[in-house]
C-alpha cells in the first residue's frame, strides 16, 4: 500500500480495535503489541485530564476510558496502541489526574490508594512512586503519582491539600524532609527548611 493509499487513522477506528482487543478482560497487553506507526492522531490530553479529539471534548467517559486504556509511552512520545496500529497522541501534562485518594494506616505503616479520572486505582509504593516538580519561578509544587509503565498521574489541587494535611518530617541522605509515607516508603515533597 503506498503512503497515498494510506487511510488516515481516525479515533472511531482506534476505538473499534480497542474494543476488539480488549474484550472487557482488563488493560489490553499495550507492551506486547508492535504495530506499524500510523503518524499521529488530532487528539490531546489537557492538564486537566480532559480529551479532546479534532479541538472537541470527548464527553463520553466509556470512551475516553477505553482509550486509556490502550495508552502506551515510547520514549517521550503518547501512543495509543492496538494489535493493527500505533498512533501517536499529544499530552499537556501528565495523561491522567489522581482526583482522590483513600489512607490505609498510619506513620510509616500508611499506605495511600489513588484513583484518577479514567477508574484506574494505584497503591502509592516503591513500584508506583510519588514525585514532586516545583516550578523554578513560582515555587509552586506539581505532584504526580505512577499509575502504570511510564504514565503518571498528576494529583489535584485538593487531594495534594488532603495529603499535606498527613504529611510528616523524615530524614532523607541527611537532610530532613517534609513528605509522604505509603508502603513503607517515603516520597520527599519539600525540604522542611523551606516550609513557611
Amino acid at each position: 500500500m503506498t503512503s497515498q493509499n494510506r487511510v488516515q487513522p481516525s479515533a472511531e477506528g482506534i476505538a473499534a480495535s480497542a474494543k476488539a482487543a480488549s474484550q472487557g478482560k482488563g488493560l489490553p497487553p499495550v507492551h506486547l503489541w508492535n504495530p506499524p506507526d500510523c503518524g499521529d492522531l488530532d487528539m490531546r490530553i489537557a492538564r486537566d485530564g480532559t480529551w479532546f479529539y479534532l479541538g472537541t471534548p470527548i464527553g463520553r467517559k466509556e470512551l475516553v476510558r477505553l482509550f486509556s486504556t490502550i495508552l502506551r509511552k515510547d520514549g517521550a512520545r503518547y501512543v495509543l496502541v492496538t494489535p493493527v496500529e500505533k498512533v501517536g497522541i499529544t499530552v499537556d501534562d501528565a495523561p491522567f489526574v489522581a482526583v482522590d485518594f483513600e489512607v490505609a494506616g498510619e506513620g510509616r505503616d500508611q499506605v495511600l490508594t489513588f484513583e484518577t479520572n479514567v477508574g484506574d486505582f494505584t497503591v502509592a509504593g516503591p513500584e508506583a512512586p510519588i514525585r514532586v516538580e516545583r516550578d523554578a519561578e513560582t515555587g509552586e509544587p506539581s505532584p504526580y503519582v505512577l499509575v502504570r509503565a511510564e504514565l503518571e498521574a498528576l494529583i489535584d489541587r485538593k487531594s495534594f491539600y488532603r495529603l499535606v494535611e498527613i504529611g510528616a518530617h523524615h530524614e532523607v541522605e541527611g537532610e530532613r524532609w517534609f513528605g509522604l509515607w505509603s508502603s513503607g516508603t517515603f516520597f520527599p515533597v519539600i525540604p522542611s527548611a523551606e516550609l513557611p
